[in-house]
């Protein structure tokens, strides 16, 4: 919020919450945080979970005495309905967005679902057909796309060329997470949920080599697309696709550790992104290398870079272009980010986001099922 503009001013959103587990706790948390220079107001209005005891206490955990108290609800249903809401959080087990993004988009709501969007590009095609034909917001949550330092690399990459032209990149997101360690009730052991790392950690690896060998995305005509086949079909033909290369470790049909190869044959680039379950990565996951120099990118995991390092083949030395994450979040994980971005788009009555187009979640989850199948691993939805 800058001097010229005042608190009423900001584009506000309620928020409806589905889903209180980890990622939900951590979303609201930002969300209610307060900030010296907001681009958008946020409220938490209502919280669905599977019993009224558990919206409740996420409420008591989650929402601070300062902010207003949302209303608690044992189910979704109620949530989706809630005329006090104007768009729908879903932060439920992979395996439950498509239903989740279907009966939120039939009560007319907006939706931020974390990702991915879907299981499969099968499952998101239906929510973009759905969205198109309601007429309303609908985001898959990649939320690092947002950050300040995300925007920055693609500048110095692609329009300042730093270190002149990317030929290759190397990204990691590993955990330190056994399956053997977790309970047998646990998600990430139950393939009809979506388990394995590919689709939890794995889509970070994907998307930063997807914004490092390819240029920024074309946004011109997003919002003059009406109907959902069409657009996909336009996405599809913006850019050639990348020839796909995988290989899976599975336990009990669980990728414990995917490997992908991005390969551009006119340009010869290369993407070697990784992700496991049983190694964490260290604090450096990704490595851009180009005609002049290499960019290091690190930061906690790779969900939340705080840091940018330049090192140019003639000089030898680096150079820190990134804020640490504790000014660079104020304090918070950076949810934020994507949240402010939502409300303005729906303040300016788009249909999606510029930044994380549909299209570009569609693409993903196409390149993810390219990995699956040259991996081995499948999911009953399938």
């Amino acid at each position: 919020m800058n001097s010229a503009q005042s608190k009423e001013e900001l584009p506000t959103l309620r928020w409806g919450i589905i889903g209180t587990g980890l990622i939900a706790t951590w979303f609201v948390t930002d969300l209610t945080l307060p900030r010296p220079f907001p681009t958008a107001i946020h409220k938490i209005s209502a919280i669905g979970s599977s019993s009224l005891s558990k919206a409740r206490d996420f409420a008591s955990k989650c929402i601070p005495f300062t902010c207003e108290s949302p209303t608690c609800y044992g189910s979704y249903d109620e949530v989706y309905n809630s005329p006090a809401v104007d768009i729908i959080y879903i932060a439920t087990p992979h395996a439950f967005h498509l239903q989740n993004c279907l009966s939120a988009i039939a009560a007319g709501k907006h939706v931020l679902c974390e990702k991915p969007l879907a299981l499969n590009a099968k499952q998101a095609r239906q929510i973009i057909a759905a969205a198109r034909f309601k007429g309303v917001f609908v985001m898959e949550g990649m939320w690092t796309r947002f950050f300040p330092l995300v925007r920055t690399l693609q500048k110095l990459l692609h329009e300042e060329k730093r270190i002149g032209d990317v030929r290759r990149v190397f990204c990691d997101f590993g955990l330190d997470m056994p399956l053997s360690s977790l309970p047998e009730t646990s998600r990430l052991k139950d393939v009809s949920l979506g388990a394995g790392s590919l689709l939890d950690i794995g889509i970070y690896s994907l998307t930063w080599g997807l914004m490092a060998l390819e240029p920024p995305l074309d946004y011109g005509h997003h919002n003059q697309i009406v109907n959902g086949r069409k657009f996909v079909e336009e996405e599809g033909e913006r850019k050639k696709p990348p020839q796909v290369y995988s290989a899976q470790t599975l336990e009990h049909n669980v990728d414990v550790a995917s490997s992908m190869i991005l390969f551009y044959p006119e340009s010869g680039r290369q993407g070697i992104l990784t992700s496991s379950l049983m190694h964490k990565t260290d604090d450096k996951f990704f490595r851009i290398e180009g005609t002049m120099g290499t960019v290091l990118v690190s930061g906690d995991t790779a969900s939340m870079p705080s840091a940018i390092t330049i090192r140019m083949k003639a000089a030898g030395a680096g150079k820190d272009l990134g804020d640490k994450k504790a000014e660079e979040t104020n304090g918070g994980k950076g949810f934020y980010y994507e949240a402010d971005a939502v409300a303005v788009d729906i303040s300016n009555g788009r249909l999606e986001s510029e930044i994380m187009p549909l299209g570009e979640s569609l693409r993903v989850l196409e390149i993810m099922d390219q990995v699956r199948k040259g991996g081995g691993a499948k999911f009953p939805q399938d």
